[in-house]
């Protein structure tokens, strides 16, 4: 490869979310949970066209999301399937202790969703649960504070009891 090559992909600074973007994709990046979450990286389309993503700022990218190239190109994002494990019975409880563990999971209709993890499996299956290995997209519910992912603190208010939202 030349290093013209690189100079030729297309940069990516604007994020389109779903349903805000309507034009036909230049492309598909098929991308897993991990790889969902940037600032700035190359990636690849299924065509195997490069792509440089270099964003404000680092964000969670989520399934029907695109990527807009400075020449206006759009690049859908489409989550990958990979491996994970349905989670099914008392799903209260269960939900419980996967989030006490911090582990991010997808609610689904009578199931959860996490990451294949055979000691979670394990534990799951001692508490009851029936654990079943599947391959799928993984769209785990965002933070509770309308943040798409879980990691860290921010989460837009301030534990500071003098803070009202004013400046005295």
């Amino acid at each position: 490869m030349s290093g013209d090559a690189i100079v030729d992909e297309p940069r990516v600074g604007v994020l389109r979310r779903a349903g805000d973007w309507s034009d036909p994709a230049a492309g598909r990046l098929v991308l897993d949970y991990d790889a969902r979450f940037l600032r700035r990286k190359r990636l690849e389309t299924e065509d195997g066209l490069g792509v440089i993503v270099d964003l404000a700022e680092t964000v969670s990218v989520e399934d029907g999301d695109a990527f807009e190239a400075e020449d206006g190109r759009l690049f859908a994002v489409v989550a990958a399937p990979e491996p994970l494990l349905r989670v099914r019975g008392d799903l209260v409880r269960l939900a419980w202790h996967i989030g006490n563990r911090h582990t991010p999971c997808q609610v689904g209709d009578g199931h959860l969703l996490i990451r294949e993890d055979h000691v979670l499996a394990k534990m799951l299956a001692g508490l009851g649960a029936q654990v079943e290995a599947v391959e799928a997209p993984f769209r785990p519910e965002g933070g509770a504070y309308g943040h798409g992912r879980t990691h860290g603190h921010d989460h837009g208010h301030s534990h500071d009891p003098h803070h009202h939202g004013h400046n005295h």
